[in-house]
């Protein structure tokens, strides 16, 4: 038997699917349960109810999870920093593109942070500021699950292609226990254009993922790595369980679990709980 997990507690949705597959269905709080042993196609679940449905791994123990890492831009936030920094410069649409293209793959993610960030030259420390205060927040579930993770004993990381200022007080602000990303170079309180030491790519992101867990003397097979972009692979393919969270196509596709139309706090449906409905 198979479980499918419908990241939504809406009964009349889960009726027709049990209904259609002849499966079993348990209710919990959050999210329900469906208990089968057809093998169905989950794509054609979400495109018609516009709900997240996954299955729960097999080979996953999420009793033994020990660490969790996340991507910070699009995927723990709302935003990609560098862009929302370009726009006080006027060139968002410019500097964007570049992101899209990287995210999807299209181009070497050194290159194309390097060339974004010399866009940057001459823009004021305050700017960094103003993009953190005004326009970034956690993106929806995230502290719940944050929070969730905490008191469950669990270490959390967010590891980013972006930058320092942001992932420090990110970090800070929602407790989570390592941060990892660029150093913007700053001289006289302004950009420099430049980027200091070597970039956090998609291999460094996986290094980090490594040296947390001889840090805290566990397995990669611990991990939970949550991520949306192409710079995001190397890091979910060494984990226990990967999880793509609004992502690419490309991410989507290589994902063990795939979040596109909920939460963060969708994460939370996959462990064992006992508060359930019926």
């Amino acid at each position: 038997m198979k479980t499918i997990i419908q990241h939504s507690a809406n009964i009349e949705i889960a009726t027709q699917i049990a209904s259609t597959y002849s499966c079993d269905i348990k209710r919990y709080d959050s999210h329900i349960r469906f208990h089968t042993d057809q093998q169905i196609d989950l794509d054609e679940l979400r495109q018609a109810y516009q709900i997240d449905f996954n299955y729960l791994p097999d080979s996953f123990d999420f009793q033994s999870v020990a660490l969790f890492v996340s991507d910070m831009d699009s995927t723990l936030i709302n935003i990609e920093c560098v862009d929302e920094i370009a726009d006080f410069a006027n060139i968002k649409p410019q500097v964007a593109a570049i992101t899209e293209r990287a995210m999807y793959g299209e181009l070497d993610f050194n290159t194309s942070l390097i060339e974004r960030v010399a866009l940057l030259e001459g823009l004021k420390l305050e700017v960094l500021d103003r993009v953190y205060d005004e326009r970034l927040k956690v993106n929806p579930g995230g502290k719940k699950l944050i929070q969730f993770l905490k008191d469950k004993g669990i270490k959390s990381a967010v590891v980013s292609g972006g930058f320092t200022y942001f992932t420090n007080r990110l970090a800070k602000d929602i407790e989570l226990d390592h941060a990892r990303a660029n150093h913007l170079e700053i001289k006289n309180n302004q950009l420099t254009g430049k980027v200091q030491g070597d970039i956090v790519n998609a291999t460094t992101k996986a290094e980090f993922v490594k040296e947390l867990c001889d840090q805290y003397s566990i397995s990669t097979s611990q991990t939970m790595v949550v991520g949306d972009g192409a710079n995001d692979l190397e890091m979910m393919a060494i984990a226990g369980l990967s999880i793509a969270y609004h992502a690419k196509p490309l991410v989507i596709k290589k994902a063990d679990i795939v979040i596109t139309y909920g939460g963060l706090d969708n994460i939370i449906d996959f462990f064992n709980l006992n508060h359930y409905v019926s």
